[in-house]
């Protein structure tokens, strides 16, 4: 069983402010211009199989509780509803720059974009959200040109490499170099728990043709067909390889499984929860 951990550089800590229990990673603490956590599922007025932090109005939940929770959520990261821009999450590698005429998509007012996986803004006093519930998310941040990006990174998004695509378009976007970046794996399903088809492991085979990064990656558990991934590994390696120092990459260390009572997991349901969120933005000077 993995569990945060409250070192300094590897893992997340664990708060609570008005009643809402949510993870931060020190190193962006520090950052008093960065607005950011992981929310658990705790402090929400959600019920049943939602109970009580759900974050998504696409899963049956009444969405006058949902809109609650988002309330609550603003009050933590000290902005508004209005603030919040979301992803449209389809297991893409597409990328949105976000700009103040996005505020309140996703939340209070409909999308005008599909296929969105990742976000990246300079824009002060927005706070780009996505979603998860087992998947990746990939936090970003350029002290130097004040930019952030989020990304969700499942296995598909994980073997086209998210975490590069991300790099990449903060470098063509802001001038971002790599070695400049703060960046942070958030809590998701762990190796010990996540096992995939043969297809999968193969298309990992190929995109990490290095035979450590594979052993390192992959277990097989029933010859030729099972194996166990692990994902949060693979972005930690996405990212070394686009250049981002070892010691600017952060690592919740939490398996969303593990600790299905604390955080939202698709596969410790069944298919029957909400949806955690991950929150960055810059706030207003």
């Amino acid at each position: 069983m993995q569990e945060y951990k409250n070192e300094k550089k590897q893992g997340m800590v664990r708060q609570e402010k008005d009643g809402v229990t949510f993870l931060a990673f020190p190193a962006f603490l520090e950052r008093r211009e960065l607005a950011h956590l992981f929310s658990t599922r705790l402090g929400g007025v959600s019920e049943d199989c939602f109970s009580t932090m759900n974050l998504s109005f696409t899963r049956g939940d009444d969405p006058d509780r949902v809109m609650e929770n988002y309330r609550r959520m603003a009050g933590v990261l000290e902005c508004r509803p209005e603030d919040f821009v979301c992803s449209d999450q389809t297991h893409t590698t597409n990328i949105r720059l976000v700009t103040k005429a996005d505020g309140g998509k996703g939340v209070v007012r409909e999308k005008d974009y599909r296929d969105v996986d990742g976000l990246i803004t300079k824009e002060k006093g927005l706070v780009l959200v996505t979603f998860y519930a087992d998947c990746v998310p990939l936090y970003f941040y350029d002290p130097v040109q004040g930019a952030v990006g989020l990304a969700h990174s499942g296995w598909r998004g994980t073997v086209a490499r998210m975490g590069e695509k991300m790099v990449d378009a903060m470098k063509e976007v802001f001038g971002s170099r790599p070695e400049d970046l703060l960046t942070a794996v958030g809590p998701c399903i762990c190796q010990d728990c996540y096992e995939v088809s043969a297809d999968v492991a193969e298309q990992f085979e190929q995109a990490f043709p290095d035979r450590r990064a594979q052993r390192e990656l992959l277990t097989e558990t029933v010859p030729g067909t099972k194996y166990h991934l692990n994902l949060q590994r693979a972005n930690e390696l996405i990212l070394r390889e686009c250049s981002v120092p070892t010691e600017r990459i952060f690592t919740a260390n939490l398996c969303t499984c593990c600790n299905a009572g604390l955080l939202f997991s698709h596969r410790a349901s069944k298919g029957k929860r909400g949806n955690l969120a991950a929150f960055l933005g810059l706030r207003k000077s």
